[in-house]
């Protein structure tokens, strides 16, 4: 092996867990990320094919449209804070191996869940696209159909950062 990798290896992966804390933030954002365009592709789609003959929805449409696209934040927000509490975003860092597993661990399963909800957000916004494109206005009540899905995307944040201060007992950056 590569004494480069090896004292990679060594200094990321076996001495501490930030290595893996790295792959936890980056699955975490990735994941977030593609499932929101995707669900915004979903969404925008169906916009699209309503606006092409009622251009005047526009307003009304443009928040189904937006809504899948909050789970990209929640991940950021979830990827800031592994990097805050394990010190990948500086100060010097006290993190054993089995903590960067679990912060890894916790980043792909909050991943998942932004990535899946923002996914089934975007179908369930274009039904309410379909919904105001026939009633406009039951706009009002449309997004709430959305918005119910939105409430397990918050559940995956919420449970990270409880998951996170328990691991990293809150803070674990030194100095």
């Amino acid at each position: 092996m590569d004494p480069v990798w090896q004292q990679i290896l060594t200094k990321y992966f076996l001495q501490s867990g930030l290595g893996f804390a790295m792959i936890g933030a980056a699955a975490v954002f990735s994941l977030g990320g593609i499932g929101s365009a995707k669900g915004i592709r979903i969404s925008a789609s169906q916009a699209g094919g309503v606006l092409s003959e009622n251009p005047e929805l526009f307003g009304k449409l443009l928040v189904l449209v937006a809504l899948p696209g909050t789970q990209g934040f929640y991940s950021l927000i979830t990827a800031i804070l592994i990097g805050m509490w394990s010190g990948l975003l500086g100060g010097k860092v006290v993190l054993h191996p089995m903590q960067g597993i679990a912060i890894m661990a916790i980043g792909i399963a909050t991943g998942m869940v932004e990535w899946l909800s923002a996914i089934y957000q975007g179908e369930t916004s274009a039904a309410a696209i379909n919904l105001v494109a026939k009633k406009p206005d039951s706009s009002g009540r449309a997004i709430l159909l959305p918005a119910l899905v939105e409430t397990y995307a918050l559940l995956g944040l919420l449970s990270a950062i409880v998951l996170l201060l328990y691991v990293t007992n809150g803070s674990l950056v030194i100095g």
